[in-house]
């Protein structure tokens, strides 16, 4: 069985480092200080802003788009009029130029007012064609289609196919070249293409002829411009899902479809590069619209709690419901926080961030669905019935039933949960395979094992003993003491992450990567580790700027304490747990067993 730990990505990653990062990274100097966006940077973005919350307020009806599961066309031009296709395109291609933090501030508003028209944009201009031609596209091929996409020309991204999901090794979509080698012919088909059914050109992932690498075929991967009027292209279904019912999603058939060689991305062969790091950079637009979405159920729930009496008392001093909307703040604090600290990083162009990002991309869409789903808690029944249905008999029109049937798909598009823990995961141990990863491969020659002990074994003498070592929050200037307590336990608590990580190593050897449960504990772990991290440093920057000291330690304090307690939790279940016992019975339940848990239903 291939693992998903093999997976292309790891073909294409940029080398970063050849030895294992600091176990005390969560104390970094590009997190302490808090990386504030400039302001003139903030001022860039703030014209922009004011004119997309107006239009979003005054001319967009997310219940009727929700209902009738079609985006007015008035609406499409009237962003395409304030610049809202092109927001991140370089003015000289007739864009607004902004940074990712100014990007990340609209994907906010417009999380927070509808996902189908924050799914449009986002989808138009992080995966669709403007983000891979800005990282890898030609000048003529930026000057051709980036006024085009910037002026309101909807772009998207085909990637899926009904057999290539997770794994894109698997495509099948052939692009052959003429025998001039001018043009290339693409046959197959491309599944759930967002946008696609309103776009006029799609950056499109296709399988082209395989090339001998060190006397063993590599198959070729490579991406392409194609615009949607070209012969052979057909958008033949629209799909259509539980939630964001105006979503746009195709099905796009290639038959005989001739593409010029001039509208390759990057090179031949470069197309697993060109998707991955579209992905990659593309994850931060995800999570900032997640926090729009949990600051607004988070709004509705803290309305509601102080509103509906019952008992005697508000139902916010119900502890029942007074802990469900903790949670909330706490999270959507600490959301904000990872999302435009990572944003800012990138901003500034700081190195790799691709951990970072993901982990984002997964803790927010994961931690958006808990939020919602108590959102609705504390709504009842109201949270249940449509906005259409409260209207219709005199109660406020609030749709938290609509919020949550859009955002449950953000845990499994542009990367699932599962895969974004297997991504981290390979990543953090990428660098300890370099160094020391034959040292503990049974299935090498004792030889070579050998040899690998000589080469890593100074290393490892130094790096190993450091990880007992007690770890603290160091000069970090002017923290204050709630919060200090909290970076020196994720300093302390770093180390004992990397101690467990090589410990698994050493126990599992080359099938750790079989061990995904495992793995995702500690993936768990680094990412709440994060959080605390990046939490901690808005906070510490927040009172700084003169917001109240008071509350904002209270909600900095109440998440870094609860993120303590998952760490412990994962840290728990590391060494005692029924992973095994588990991964049997579903082998039996596949085998056909267990007949009785399928008998009496329909």
């Amino acid at each position: 069985m291939k693992s998903p730990l093999e997976a292309p990505e790891k073909q294409i990653a940029e080398e970063t480092s050849t030895k294992p990062a600091s176990a005390s990274a969560v104390i970094d100097k590009r997190i302490y200080p808090w990386p504030a966006q400039s302001a003139e940077d903030r001022a860039a973005g703030e014209d922009f802003l004011r004119k997309l919350e107006a239009y979003l307020r005054d001319h967009v009806d997310p219940d009727e788009i929700d209902r009738t599961g079609e985006i007015p066309p008035e609406n499409f031009k009237g962003l395409a009029e304030i610049g809202a296709f092109g927001i991140k395109v370089p003015k000289k291609y007739g864009g607004l130029g902004l940074s990712q933090s100014n990007y990340g501030r609209a994907a906010v508003l417009l999380g927070s007012w509808d996902g189908n028209v924050a799914a449009l944009v986002s989808a138009h201009q992080s995966i669709g064609v403007a983000q891979p031609l800005l990282l890898f596209g030609t000048e003529e091929q930026k000057q051709k289609y980036l006024p085009r996409v910037a002026g309101g020309e909807i772009s998207a991204f085909a990637l899926t196919e009904v057999h290539a999901g997770s794994d894109p090794a698997t495509l099948s979509l052939k692009a052959e070249p003429t025998s001039n080698g001018s043009e290339f012919v693409l046959n197959g088909e491309k599944l759930w293409c967002t946008n696609g059914v309103k776009a006029g050109v799609l950056v499109v992932m296709a399988r082209t002829p395989s090339k001998l690498v060190g006397g063993k075929e590599r198959k070729q991967i490579t991406a392409f411009i194609v615009d949607v009027d070209t012969p052979g292209l057909e958008i033949t279904y629209r799909c259509r899902f539980m939630g964001l019912r105006a979503l746009y999603n195709a099905v796009v058939k290639f038959t005989n479809v001739r593409v010029p060689r001039e509208n390759i991305i990057s090179k031949e062969g470069a197309g697993l590069k060109v998707a991955l790091t579209t992905l990659n950079s593309g994850r931060l637009t995800l999570p900032a619209a997640c926090v729009g979405v949990s600051k607004r159920l988070l709004e509705i729930s803290r309305k509601w709690a102080g509103e509906r009496i019952q008992w005697g008392v508000p139902i916010g001093q119900h502890a029942a419901i007074a802990g469900k909307i903790a949670e909330m703040a706490g999270n959507v604090f600490a959301m904000e926080a990872m999302t435009f600290l990572s944003s800012s990083l990138l901003d500034r162009k700081t190195g790799d961030l691709r951990i970072e990002t993901a982990m984002c991309k997964m803790w927010a869409t994961e931690t958006t669905w808990r939020i919602a789903d108590d959102a609705m808690q504390v709504r009842g029944g109201r949270g249940y019935e449509t906005a259409q249905s409260l209207a219709g008999r005199g109660e406020p029109p609030i749709a938290v039933e609509r919020f949550l049937r859009d955002c449950r798909v953000n845990t499994i598009f542009e990367g699932s949960s599962e895969i974004m823990r297997l991504f981290i995961a390979r990543e953090a141990l990428d660098p300890h395979l370099k160094v020391g990863g034959a040292i503990f491969n049974t299935q090498l020659p004792i030889s070579e094992r050998a040899k690998a002990v000589l080469s890593s074994g100074k290393f490892y003498a130094g790096w190993y003993p450091r990880q007992w070592l007690p770890g603290d929050a160091g000069k970090i200037d002017n923290l204050h003491e709630t919060l200090r307590g909290h970076v020196n336990y994720a300093a302390r608590t770093s180390k004992r992450l990397a101690r467990g990580l090589f410990h698994a190593m050493a126990r599992f050897g080359p099938k750790l990567d079989r061990e995904q449960l495992l793995l995702s504990r500690f993936v768990g772990i680094a990412t709440e580790l994060f959080a605390i991290s990046a939490t901690c440093s808005y906070a510490q920057w927040l009172v700084g700027q003169g917001k109240p000291a008071g509350e904002i330690l209270s909600v900095a304090d109440y998440f870094c304490r609860s993120a303590r307690i998952r760490i412990e939790n994962h840290f728990a279940t590391t060494g005692r747990n029924v992973d095994k016992r588990g991964y049997q019975l579903v082998q039996d339940l596949l085998a056909g067993k267990h007949a009785s848990l399928r008998d009496g239903i329909v």
